[in-house]
């Protein structure tokens, strides 16, 4: 899956919003990169709740994935401004396709966003206590992820999709955002394609 993670002007200052929202794009691409995938490799899963659910859970440990990695790049309050950002326009997203689909939730019940953001808040605690280093997150870290999406999945499927997610979907997941986030981190100047000028 290619994904476009480099600025027209990587030179120019970026804001912690400006970057948090190239950042819930990426993510959001990824969760679906891993969806599809699994639905390649024979795993059920149904458009409706469960779709939504199995997306809540990639998107939640992507977004913990690149606030790690953040953190090498920011200072704390910086970090926490892209971060805060980047959950919002994520929980923007997810709930704007939950309204199409599902529709919007019952009047006194939270709002699509609110519980996305609770559930984030909820399990950023629970992710703070996994490891991750200049090669993305420990085993404990994926196999919390694994752990996760196997209570969403019918019988048939619970007992692959742990070594699964470990094995192939979280490191895969993991690289991309990797690359992505050295593109949108990235300052060099672009190299103008062969053939044509910069639009600089």
């Amino acid at each position: 899956m290619r994904i476009k993670s480099h600025w027209f002007k990587p030179q120019a200052e970026k804001t912690p919003q400006q970057t948090a929202s190239v950042m819930a794009f990426i993510v959001w691409r990824v969760a679906q990169n891993a969806l599809n995938q699994m639905r390649q490799a024979q795993f059920d899963i149904e458009i409706g709740p469960q779709y939504f659910a199995f997306m809540r859970e990639w998107l939640l440990f992507l977004i913990q994935v690149v606030d790690r990695m953040a953190s090498d790049r920011m200072d704390a309050s910086l970090r926490t401004e892209f971060t805060t950002a980047m959950v919002l326009r994520v929980a923007d997203v997810l709930a704007e396709n939950e309204n199409n689909l599902l529709g919007a939730p019952a009047p006194g019940q939270d709002s699509h966003q609110g519980s996305f953001i609770d559930q984030f808040n909820l399990l950023s605690g629970h992710y703070a206590e996994f490891g991750h280093d200049d090669d993305g997150p420990d085993f404990s870290f994926m196999r919390y992820l694994g752990h996760r999406i196997e209570a969403l999945m019918p019988p048939k499927d619970r007992h692959w999709v742990v070594d699964q997610i470990v094995a192939i979907e979280a490191p895969e997941a993991v690289k991309m955002l990797m690359t992505s986030m050295q593109g949108v981190f990235s300052t060099e100047p672009r190299t103008a394609r062969r053939g044509g000028t910069s639009g600089d």
